[in-house]
């Protein structure tokens, strides 16, 4: 089954540093528990009162159910930011870690300490965090590739330039 099945309240009411409970929420054990129900009706009768719960429990935001691909575009979404959690989030073994992102330019400007900030096509924001001179082609639509580098930063190259050292913002 590639469904992840996540408590919401309970996952994101985590404080920081803290890691979320590894355990599978209740609504679901239940539900795969009818499947010793021996008899027929009985075991019939289980999974409509759990099924009834698991629907009820996701209509009201107790449960949130996600398949892999909402998962992925998730951890993409979210790459760049510092989110310790973000793996037990998502379950375990919930997609790869990505080491980069392609994408593409939307607009980059000069901030007033002389440094770009580039926006690009997926939403993002990056800052440049070193001092070094870094050209490039600023046209919207610029091929732009951010990858992870050591110790925790990311480069960013914008189609054929040096990479320049960002922040995600």
């Amino acid at each position: 089954m590639s469904l992840i099945i996540g408590l919401a309240a309970a996952t994101l009411a985590t404080a920081p540093g803290q890691t979320p409970p590894q355990q599978r929420p209740e609504m679901l054990e239940r539900l795969t528990a009818c499947r010793a129900v021996t008899g027929d009706a009985a075991r019939l009768a289980c999974y409509d009162a759990a099924a009834a719960a698991f629907d009820s429990a996701e209509r009201q935001g107790e449960l949130v159910v996600i398949d892999r691909a909402a998962v992925d575009e998730t951890r993409r979404q979210l790459f760049g930011f510092e989110m310790p959690t973000l793996p037990q989030l998502f379950g375990a073994g919930a997609g790869e870690d990505l080491d980069s992102i392609e994408t593409t330019l939307e607009r980059a400007a000069l901030s007033g300490e002389n440094r770009w900030i580039f926006r690009l096509a997926d939403g993002s924001v990056w800052r440049q965090i070193d001092s070094e001179r870094v050209r490039f082609r600023n046209s919207p639509g610029e091929p732009v590739r951010v990858r992870k580098a050591s110790l925790g930063s990311f480069l960013m190259t914008v189609g054929d330039s040096r990479a320049v050292r960002v922040r995600r913002q």
